[in-house]
């Protein structure tokens, strides 16, 4: 097994595990344990997979007489070998088929903890060998210690998520190759998700080409349906450049000129909702005011039953993470945060629309990653 890692300063990573240390003994946890996922990758630099067999960092609280370990089975310790474990101080504790990871877990923790918090995405069958191997040791997650760091990205988490942006623009600057009539959908998508990759990233995490009345389902997907002269097709994409950040970007298209009357207006009341809410967003604003600068502006419109979803959702090593810009939210947004902005109007059975550019929160307000015209885009029919 080969580690999907790109190289990150060795000073980024050490002062993430003292920031994490100290967030876990202020949360009151003796110890965050961190299976393969975005957490680790955050961590360590490199995320690797969960498998039936036990990885996991074991990363004590400050203070702990526990040293940092990464308990990896034998077999896939060569597909490590770029982490700069000795550079962090990390120990590597490697086991063999037949041995008990999960004791030897517990054996790292050196002594009896009260509690330790497991990774959120941590599959059951290692929460609750962990639960066996230690039974006094109240379970919780560890995502309301990490989110606290991950949501607050720093210079180089920036840059790679501006370098996604300008990736997955070079991609919907492209749709007029793709989108036309007489194609389905699904072709019309297998060609995006090549050039995704073409475009700079690793992968093709998602692909939605929501053509005519699919476009009023959000998450629709692709499917066989014939694009049709006049149709409004909602194309939603993204996935992760090298560094493991993500991209994700919703414009949409007409084929032709649109075929309901009343497109060209109701997408100008979304657009209108959407610029609302960048302008809204920056430091000291509530997430859930700029969720009600989207929302105001559609409801205002007589919209508001077909905005079905929250205003946006954070962003970086994982397509959705904190912070959620949604109704409720009272979180108080930061330099450093990132998300979407992407409200939508789905009207069942004709068609729908939405915008989405991922910003940054900067010290006088949001700077968009994404910069592709935000008008109805007509494509040649």
């Amino acid at each position: 097994m080969s580690v999907s890692a790109a190289p990150i300063d060795v000073e980024s990573l050490r002062d993430r595990f003292r920031r994490a240390a100290e967030a876990a003994a202020a949360a009151g946890v003796d110890a965050l344990l961190v299976s393969p996922g975005s957490d680790l990758r955050y961590l360590l630099g490199a995320g690797g997979s969960s498998f039936e067999r036990l990885t996991c960092l074991v990363l004590p609280a400050a203070g702990s007489a526990a040293e940092p370990a990464l308990v990896v089975p034998k077999l896939e310790h060569p597909g490590y070998a770029g982490v700069p474990t000795d550079e962090l101080g990390v120990h590597v504790a490697t086991w063999v088929d037949g041995e008990d990871p999960y004791r030897l877990v517990a054996d790292l923790l050196k002594g009896a903890p009260k509690s330790v918090a497991v990774t959120d995405m941590m599959p059951a069958l290692h929460t609750l060998g962990l639960r066996d191997a230690l039974p006094d040791a109240r379970q919780s997650l560890a995502g309301p210690v990490l989110r606290e760091l991950r949501m607050r990205k720093d210079v180089g988490e920036i840059e790679a998520l501006r370098k996604a942006g300008a990736a997955i623009d070079r991609v919907h600057a492209r749709m007029g190759e793709w989108l036309r009539p007489g194609r389905t959908e699904a072709e019309v998508g297998a060609d995006i998700a090549a050039a995704i990759v073409e475009e700079g990233h690793t992968v093709a995490e998602f692909v939605i080409v929501g053509s005519g009345p699919n476009g009023a389902s959000p998450h629709h997907g692709v499917s066989d349906r014939v694009i049709e002269k006049g149709d409004v097709v909602v194309v939603d994409i993204g996935g992760p450049v090298p560094e493991g950040y993500n991209s994700d970007s919703t414009r949409t298209y007409s084929v032709g000129t649109p075929g309901f009357g009343d497109v060209v207006d109701t997408y100008g009341v979304l657009k209108a909702a959407q610029q609302a809410a960048v302008d809204a967003a920056g430091p000291g604003v509530t997430a859930e005011a700029v969720d009600a600068a989207a929302r105001d502006v559609i409801a205002d419109a007589g919209f508001g039953e077909f905005f079905v979803h929250r205003t946006g959702h954070g962003i970086g090593l994982d397509v959705h993470e904190d912070p959620y810009i949604v109704s409720g939210n009272d979180l108080v947004l930061e330099t450093g945060m990132a998300f979407s902005i992407e409200p939508g109007i789905y009207l069942p059975g004709r068609w729908g629309a939405r915008i989405e550019d991922i910003v940054v929160v900067g010290e006088r307000g949001a700077e968009r990653l994404n910069n592709q015209p935000h008008d109805l885009v007509v494509l040649p029919s």
